[in-house]
């Protein structure tokens, strides 16, 4: 009876052991690691405006996104550091862990969900034509735009380029690497026109007033969200999601998006 007793006093402290050991073994959360850290890392190109502009002369960036960024790290009680990417290696950079999160109009999409979390949306658009005020009647639908002869530029890496080269067979397509100073081009009539999200063209419609014209952005060609691409943590999105659900709430997000969009 003793020995029975003991083995089994045994057994259960082997037990206890075992799931003390596995909970000092297992990984704090990323949100724990943020708050510790006391700097939450934000991704961003740098290159999209309204949502995001790096300033290469004092290296600071500014943009929608920045101004969400910051309101999200006052929220955490954290100081945000910004960490430079691009749209080619933003999947690169997020899977080697330069950052907790990828902020600066970055849409859904299922490769990025394969690898990460997205907060709920944050805006609803889709994909629709910039070209020069005087052409914009010439390009209303994809049919009129996928003809040979007709310039399309596209920014490498991203959502445009893939939306191009999924619908334009017969027009050219024109890689050029700079998301800033793209728009000039087609200015400049180095190319006819760009399909972008629709916030995109009508900032850079006000921009360049009356020479760039935003081809119908209240009706784009498909329908895409974008939202905050977050490293795998489900407490992080969490509090991601609440956030916004407040910001929205109280009108703080409101009064951000005006600033840049209105």
């Amino acid at each position: 009876m003793m020995t029975a007793l003991l083995r089994a006093g045994t057994t259960a402290l082997v037990l206890m052991t075992s799931g003390v050991l596995a909970q000092q073994a297992t990984p704090a959360s990323r949100l724990d690691d943020i708050l510790q850290r006391g700097t939450l890392r934000v991704g961003m190109t740098g290159d999209y405006l309204p949502f995001t502009h790096f300033d290469k002369a004092t290296s600071q960036f500014t943009g929608f996104d920045v101004d969400m960024a910051e309101s999200l790290g006052k929220a955490l009680g954290v100081k945000v550091a910004y960490v430079k990417t691009s749209w080619p290696t933003l999947a690169k950079d997020f899977e080697a862990n330069n950052f907790d999160i990828a902020m600066g109009g970055v849409s859904i999409t299922l490769e990025r969900q394969k690898i990460g979390l997205f907060s709920s949306p944050v805006l609803r658009e889709g994909k629709t034509p910039i070209a020069r005020c005087a052409d914009k009647d010439k390009f209303q639908t994809i049919s009129d735009i996928d003809k040979a002869g007709t310039r399309v530029i596209v920014n490498p890496g991203g959502t445009n380029e893939r939306f191009a080269r999924a619908h334009i067979k017969s027009a050219g397509i024109q890689v050029y690497d700079d998301n800033v100073t793209i728009f000039d081009e087609i200015a400049k009539g180095n190319a006819d026109l760009m399909m972008t999200d629709a916030s995109e063209t009508r900032y850079q419609q006000k921009r360049h007033p009356g020479v760039l014209c935003a081809i119908h952005p209240d009706k784009p060609f498909d329908f895409a969200e974008k939202a905050y691409w977050l490293q795998r943590d489900v407490a992080l999105k969490a509090f991601v999601d609440q956030w916004l659900h407040i910001a929205i709430a109280n009108g703080g997000f409101r009064k951000i998006y005006e600033t840049w969009f209105d």
